[in-house]
């Protein structure tokens, strides 16, 4: 929960179970943590402060490097004040910082984000249908240190120009059509004269 914000129950019991629904899905690719409600379990150290985000996201390895954040926001919450004091101070850890928000609070969160220069590294909205909560990813973000790496991966490799490639190779071994066509030509002019030979002596030949 925000330590400047007090949500009313119904609202609080929906984002406590939009963060374990969350957590359930996240398990997939990483050790999550969870802080719901009032919990202050598993914190990150952002300057000389604790902090407690709805989830808190460490690899799988021995070491369980913070990978990032995710935090879960109602209608009550998208405000500058929560942006301020939150959003911001998670844009600033080192892994990845994932944004929860209402539909219908969707446009205000992207205001908030752009006025404030909150770099989000993935932004989604959620709809409360029932019993279902469906998610949807508005916008992703790369930090500017991994969009080098990304188009550094996307770079294919260079290959050696001395060792001829596959198609150069077929079309150095493939026979021009002229070649082609004399190739034909020779090859039927054999089988004529084998066959001549071969072929036994008409009656004007016995003859003779």
């Amino acid at each position: 929960m925000s330590p400047i914000l007090l949500r009313p129950v119904r609202e609080q019991l929906e984002h406590d179970r939009v963060i374990r629904l969350l957590q359930a899905k996240y398990k997939r690719k990483f050790d999550v943590s969870i802080n719901p409600g009032s919990e202050q379990g598993t914190p990150i150290s952002i300057g000389q402060s604790p902090w407690y985000p709805d989830l808190v996201l460490h690899s799988t390895e021995r070491g369980r490097k913070l990978v990032g954040v995710v935090e879960v926001e109602t209608a009550e919450s998208v405000n500058k004040v929560e942006a301020m004091s939150q959003w911001a101070s998670f844009a600033r850890i080192r892994g990845a910082f994932h944004l929860y928000v209402p539909t219908s609070m969707m446009d205000v969160a992207r205001q908030l984000c752009a006025d404030m220069q909150i770099l989000v590294g993935e932004l989604w909205a959620y709809t409360t249908i029932g019993d279902q909560v469906r998610f949807a990813l508005i916008q992703r973000t790369a930090r500017p240190g991994e969009e080098k790496s990304q188009a550094a991966a996307k770079i294919p490799r260079r290959t050696d120009p001395s060792r001829p490639t596959a198609s150069r190779t077929s079309r150095r071994a493939a026979p021009s059509p002229a070649a082609a066509r004399r190739k034909a030509s020779k090859t039927t002019a054999t089988r004529g004269a084998a066959r001549k030979k071969s072929s036994p002596p008409t009656r004007a030949q016995k003859r003779k």
